[in-house]
């Protein structure tokens, strides 16, 4: 097919259309991407601000928090001092992409490209968003969770719902699981099994909180401290999870909100970990489309440079000493990793050679960046990836912060250890176990007054914020239902280094 997508800057439902078809048509026969049906919405600038709100799902609960967040953003938002997404995808089955009615023609070509084929290639083929999401269930799941928040307002009133969400979300961080277990199953599902939940909390919660006697043989102290650990799943990680099934005073329906804050948690877990991976394919994907449609006389040359003055503002990485410097774009970062990629997969050096033998020259730059988009995450990807030229490219340069000395030290400059040296400690920054706290339950002291145990790991010797620590302590302890004391522990000696206290305010569990 040849002639214009469309003349000039404005668009209707007919205009989407052939901009859709068109960037498929490249995508699939060109790129070899592989999709998940997409549905495309289009939404107001309030909606948008909304979608904002909600971390981006199309359907949640009800919570205060939200409706702050909207407030803040509408109100930069209206006195120029921020800008709109100019689009909105959400990683389901279909993928829900939702773009913004004020965008032009050109605009909406390039998020739908962006969008609805590079972001909908990553969910649909990276290994994380595989192993933790369920792109078909995650909208049903929403429906049920919103409706039983709900029903649990009318039910129990609306401030007794709030203290649980307010807790539950100064927690939600740690309520996640890094090993994959059991993906969410559809709203029928989630219903019976939220009904064999309830029944199965009043089944066994007198055994969880009396004393056995100990077995033959065995200290009566060592016997209650394996059963513990055993019926408790000590030491946990998830902390949202353990409290759910094991809080003695939570009640049915608070258990049910802890899980449904966990489960949307760990939704977004495998997007904490791609950011760079995930916005480098999508502009990648949207540029390769966009300059293509370009080729192919799809696009005028107005329009094109209009894409291209976006594209240039989406990748734009300023300097470190530049005033505008906040870090390391993913945009930029992840865009350059791709492009160099496709040139050490078609015009590598002897350089390239040495660092990547088993990419460089192989001639075929679509499917060695499929298979990479396929198999890692930011870390990884950065440490498999990253090549010299890039850094020297980016300027990049290792600078040790240690709290120790007195002057921050150069670390690793561009030589041949400075640059693996460099690549590792980049890497690091985007590993997401260095990235959070390890916190985890230790113990439980049943037979006295019942105090929770919780640990921090300390690396390097990052201790916690102690006020921010004593806030989300508190929230924990309210949950629980009694006392809780968090030892921060070094990672490598064992040696406590300092240590919370908080105990259980009136409020939720009465």
């Amino acid at each position: 097919m040849t002639g214009l997508l469309f003349p000039g800057a404005d668009w209707d439902f007919d205009t989407l259309r052939r901009i859709h078809d068109a960037c498929e048509g490249i995508a699939t026969a060109e790129l070899g991407l592989t999709l998940y049906p997409t549905r495309i919405e289009v939404i107001s600038a309030e909606q948008m601000l909304d979608a904002y709100a909600a971390n981006g799902m199309p359907v949640l609960y009800r919570h205060w928090s939200f409706g702050k967040r909207f407030a803040r953003h509408e109100m930069l938002y209206r006195k120029g001092m921020q800008g709109l997404a100019y689009e909105i995808v959400i990683n389901s089955s279909p993928c829900l992409c939702y773009v913004m009615e004020e965008n032009t023609a050109t605009m909406q070509a390039l998020v739908i490209a962006h969008a609805a084929f590079g972001h909908n290639h990553f969910f649909r083929n990276n290994h994380l968003f595989l192993e933790w999401t369920d792109a078909r269930g995650i909208l049903d799941y929403l429906d049920f969770a919103r409706s039983y928040v709900l029903r649990c307002e009318e039910r129990y009133g609306e401030a007794a719902v709030e203290r649980v969400l307010d807790a539950a979300h100064a927690l939600s961080t740690h309520g996640v699981f890094r090993v994959p277990r059991r993906r969410m199953a559809d709203l029928a599902s989630e219903e019976k099994r939220e009904r064999e939940r309830r029944q199965h909390e009043e089944q066994i919660y007198n055994d969880l909180w009396r004393t056995l006697p100990a077995g033959r043989g065995i200290p009566l102290a060592k016997a209650d401290e394996a059963r513990r650990k055993a019926l408790l799943q000590l030491p946990q990680e998830n902390i949202l999870y353990f409290l759910e099934k094991s809080a003695p005073r939570l009640k049915p329906w608070q258990r049910e909100i802890l899980r449904i804050v966990r489960h949307v948690e760990q939704y977004f877990y495998p997007q904490r970990q791609t950011k760079v991976m995930n916005e480098g394919c999508a502009t990648w994907v949207h540029h390769r489309i966009m300059t293509r449609l370009h080729e192919q006389g799809r696009l005028s040359d107005g329009h094109y440079l209009e894409f291209l003055h976006s594209h240039t503002n989406v990748v734009f990485q300023p300097d470190f000493d530049d005033r505008r410097y906040g870090g390391i774009n993913p945009y930029a970062l992840g865009y350059a990793m791709m492009q160099d990629i496709a040139r050490i997969a078609t015009a590598p050096d002897e350089e390239d050679r040495d660092w990547f033998p088993d990419i460089a020259g192989r001639g075929d730059p679509e499917a060695v960046l499929r298979d990479a988009l396929a198999n890692h995450r930011d870390e990884s990807f950065i440490a498999q990836y990253l090549s010299p030229r890039l850094m020297r490219q980016l300027r990049l340069f290792h600078l040790a912060d240690d709290d120790a000395e007195d002057e921050i030290a150069v670390a690793s400059i561009h030589d041949e250890r400075g640059y693996r040296r460099l690549r590792r400690a980049l890497a690091r920054q985007y590993d997401i176990g260095r990235q959070d706290p390890d916190i985890q339950v230790e113990d439980v002291d049943l037979a006295g007054d019942r105090r929770l145990v919780v640990h921090h790991r300390v690396l390097d010797r990052q201790l916690l914020e102690a006020e921010d620590a004593r806030r989300v302590l508190q929230h924990l302890a309210d949950l629980w239902g009694y006392g809780v004391l968090l030892r921060e522990v070094d990672a490598t000696t064992g040696a406590v280094l300092r240590e919370h206290q908080a105990g259980a305010r009136p409020g939720i569990v009465d």
